[in-house]
């Protein structure tokens, strides 16, 4: 009788688990999409903004507003992963270089867990000074 179900553990063992998506790595295929309406759901209810030197806290809608408005007049091109920090599992930490037709920025974003969930606190776009 043992014998029957065996092939069914076997199966159970052997079927690839679904793969678990970084949260920093999603961030950064969001953004690589250019989908603020994904990335949007991750935001904290507060958002800490940087850019072209200007930097202010933001309500998720606004943060969005700012941010679509950013992507649709500079449209990753491609985006690769500079730097990736996830040593403190409360705290994850990511440096993109997106390049755009109007230039490289470069992108760096604090993830904070919150109640199990990582959201988003901060996000900083520059202009990539290029050496």
């Amino acid at each position: 009788m043992k014998l029957l179900y065996l092939p069914f553990f076997i199966i159970f063992y052997l079927l690839p688990a679904p793969p678990v998506i970084d949260p920093i790595d999603k961030v950064a295929e969001l953004i690589r999409q250019g989908n603020i309406q994904e990335l949007s759901k991750i935001f904290a209810p507060n958002v800490q903004i940087t850019m072209e030197n200007e930097e202010n806290i933001y309500s998720k809608v606004q943060a969005t507003l700012i941010l679509d408005k950013f992507f649709s007049q500079n449209k990753p091109v491609s985006v690769k992963m500079l730097h990736k920090v996830n040593s403190n599992p409360n705290y994850l930490f990511g440096v993109l270089i997106a390049n755009t037709p109007k230039g490289p920025f470069r992108i760096t974003y604090t993830l904070k867990d919150t109640g199990g969930n990582m959201s988003l606190i901060e996000l900083r776009i520059e202009t990539e000074k290029v050496k």
